[in-house]
């Protein structure tokens, strides 16, 4: 196989694209880095395209590996002919690899090999040529040996029917065959294993659906009522279609001594043999598809939390809400360092609300607070009476927003949370970070496990390598995407900067603190272990804002300095202009930027990001996100009425619709029937993460705690 081939086929992109790309992935070169800074070797490939390159090179290198070491072991045992390994050599999945190896595979003893050892394998061979005359037993009585074992003629017919039995499920032809019509004519289907018991797969208690039709989500669903033993799922076969089939293909000749013993070994085969085994890979399959269903939804959820605008320049009170231990309160500065934490006790069973908004008054005053950043937990809904009570009575307006708290108790006792705050307690670092997460989501969601943070679905019961891989892809995607200012960075932000892992970005907090703040990108390359390599893949991403060179601030790369300089002359510019704002003509002053860029002997693509650059210097490409909403009333479930229109936030997008706040503490569900009027295969196709939207409450039920919303609104007449 022509790895490069099947990548340029698989994903649309032409042989020169992919031959390009494979060799800067072996050069070492990490997917931001290419994405952003060799667009011109690539042909401006995307992140996303890249990683699916990258994930789909590695898959099919193994694979070839895989069929160099099954040939290996074919020809050791002297079976290999050309057409096998022609046949091995063209398979594009290692499950045909594994089929076509199956015949050959060194087998532990089965019913087959003690039939061989007991000299079965000529009878079993008559038997499968069918040109028998006689009756079998007449002629398996030659076989009888009671020193093997093998008693009567019976004996001798059985053992030579569990050979053949197995020679059927070793080729590789009827396996895939079977496996094609398993999966287009088979269903799914599972049932209780106590149809009285209550649970949350009710639905599936007498279950079934087409295996071509089964969505992810209720492959994920089966599998984890299966894991907790509540469900029964099995795997329906055509079991006539693939008997008739198997039938057709062996029982070649009309014999009426041995076509009843083929039939009989053939059901043998397919039920003892082939069916658990096509059972198992098709559950896998459907498990993998849906897995990677599941992985790109929560990776793009992710990637919206992450990149939600941050809000700046204002000191926030970060309140993480509880009842018996008190309300935990951090205040935290535009720039996120913490300049006070206290407790208070306005929930039960204390119920101190006055003493509460004593304290809350004075915390407001003196350090001139404007937003609250609540966390969702426990109490939350009590803790928002309360501000909002509080807001009533302040002589300054302030705001709260309820964020998602998912992830900051599993922060607050975490190792990197006691090194950055020796001096507090789990209380007061969730307190912070739910100020932080405000503040700068992303400079403070890289701190906890993605798969803590609560935007996923099933994310505990799929493979949890593939899962870490395409979460820390979208996180690095995004801090890369956004940059990192070098000298406020911790480390665990800078470990996900291109080119740097946990020691480098320790490394570099470690010099910061021994040696001041960075003045130039240069000055990397003095860092512990960060060699040139390190530099070329980071520095374009690292900013110093108020440093030697104002290019150090922005995302243009120190190999393009040069060139920059070069047009900026042209231009009658100095670098200096960077620094107070940029210079927003300089694209209408250049004109033909592919005449300019060939007199500058510079890429065109590169040529139009480094003027974008100096257009709008170290520009947040955040800001075009939709920005959180504000509050400062309250809203109770017990006031919704259907009909009514509210503004939402999005909070998780799953494969049946997405869960939006509204304001009141349980979030609705828009069901992906009720998002658009047009047909669409799945949520993301319409909403994201953190998207603003209007719904309508279409059903509010407070006993149990479920709204329903439509995106789809009727406006009263």
């Amino acid at each position: 196989m022509d790895i490069n081939k099947t990548l340029a086929r698989e994903l649309q992109i032409s042989p020169k694209q992919v031959e390009a790309t494979v060799r800067l992935i072996d050069e070492g070169n990490t997917i931001p880095f290419i994405a952003r800074y060799r667009k011109e070797v690539t042909g401006a490939l995307n992140d996303e395209v890249l990683r699916h390159l990258y994930e789909r090179l590695g898959y099919l290198r193994n694979l070839e590996e895989k069929k160099q070491s099954v040939l290996a072991s074919i020809e050791e045992q002297g079976l290999l002919t050309e057409e096998l390994r022609a046949q091995i050599m063209a398979a594009e999945t290692l499950v045909v690899v594994e089929d076509l190896y199956r015949p050959y595979r060194p087998k532990r003893r089965t019913r087959a090999t003690i039939a061989k050892e007991r000299g079965l394998e000529p009878l079993a061979n008559l038997i499968y040529l069918q040109q028998v005359k006689q009756p079998l037993e007449e002629i398996a009585a030659d076989y009888v040996d009671a020193e093997k074992e093998v008693e009567t003629p019976e004996d001798a017919i059985a053992g030579a029917k569990d050979i053949i039995a197995e020679t059927i499920a070793d080729e590789a032809d009827y396996r895939i065959h079977i496996r094609t019509l398993t999966e287009k004519k088979g269903r799914i289907t599972s049932v209780a294993k106590d149809e009285q018991a209550e649970s949350v797969y009710e639905m599936y208690y007498d279950f079934d659906e087409p295996i071509a039709k089964l969505p992810g989500h209720r492959v994920l669903a089966l599998n984890r009522g299966e894991k907790e033993k509540i469900l029964t799922v099995k795997v329906v076969a055509p079991k006539e279609d693939v008997l008739r089939y198997l039938e057709k293909q062996i029982i070649v000749r009309d014999n009426g001594y041995t076509t009843p013993i083929l039939e009989e070994t053939i059901e043998d085969s397919y039920e003892r043999l082939i069916a658990p085994a096509i059972e198992r890979e098709i559950r896998n399959g459907l498990t993998e598809v849906a897995e990677d269903g599941a992985i790109k939804v929560f990776g793009k959820n992710l990637q919206q939390l992450l990149m939600q605008p941050p809000i700046v320049g204002q000191t926030v009170l970060g309140w993480d809400p509880a009842f018996r231990t008190g309300c935990k309160l951090a205040v935290v500065d535009a720039t996120g360092k913490v300049l006070d934490t206290t407790v208070i006790y306005p929930t039960a069973p204390q119920n101190k609300v006055s003493e509460a908004k004593a304290v809350l008054k004075q915390l407001i005053s003196k350090y001139h607070i404007t937003l609250i950043s609540v966390g969702n937990g426990t109490a939350s809904r009590e803790s928002e009476m309360i501000i909002v009570d509080l807001l009533k009575e302040l002589p300054v307006p302030v705001q709260y927003v309820i964020v998602n708290e998912a992830g900051a108790s599993v922060y607050s006792a975490s190792k990197l949370a006691t090194e950055e705050f020796p001096q507090f307690d789990v209380g007061q670092r969730s307190a912070t970070s739910i100020a932080r997460r405000l503040q700068d989501p992303l400079a403070e969601l890289v701190k906890i496990d993605p798969k803590s943070i609560g935007v996923g679905q099933y994310q505990h019961d799929m493979n949890q390598k593939k899962l870490d891989e395409a979460l820390n892809g979208v996180v690095e995607s995004c801090v890369n995407n956004v940059g990192v200012d070098l000298n406020t960075a911790s480390a665990s932000l800078l470990e996900h900067v291109s080119g740097i892992n946990k020691t480098i970005a320790k490394n570099i907090v470690a010099y910061r603190e021994e040696n001041g703040q960075f003045t130039s990108r240069r000055q990397l390359l003095k860092v512990p272990k960060l060699g040139p390599k390190a530099y070329e893949q980071c520095a374009g991403f690292l900013r110093i804002r108020g440093g030697k060179n104002p290019l150090d601030a922005t995302s243009v790369h120190p190999e393009s300095y040069e060139v920059t300089e070069q047009l900026l002359a042209r231009l009658g510019h100095d670098v200096s202009e960077i620094a107070v704002g940029g210079i927003g003509q300089i694209a209408k002053e250049i004109g033909n930027l592919d005449d300019m860029a060939k007199e500058l002997g510079v890429g065109a693509m590169t040529l139009e990001d480094i003027v974008r650059e100096l257009q709008k210097p170290g520009r947040d490409p955040r800001e075009d996100m939709p920005k959180p909403i504000l509050r400062s009333d309250v809203l109770e479930m017990k006031d919704l009425t259907p009909g009514m229109i509210l503004k939402g936030t999005v909070r998780n997008v799953i494969d049946f619709g997405a869960f939006v706040d509204i304001g009141v503490h349980q979030d609705g569900l828009v069901h992906i029937s009720q998002m658009s009027n047009r047909f669409i295969k799945h949520p993301m196709e319409v909403v994201s993460v953190g998207d603003i939207v209007d719904v309508q409450v279409l059903n509010v039920d407070v006993k149990k705690q479920k709204i329903q919303l439509t995106m789809k609104i009727q406006q009263e007449k």
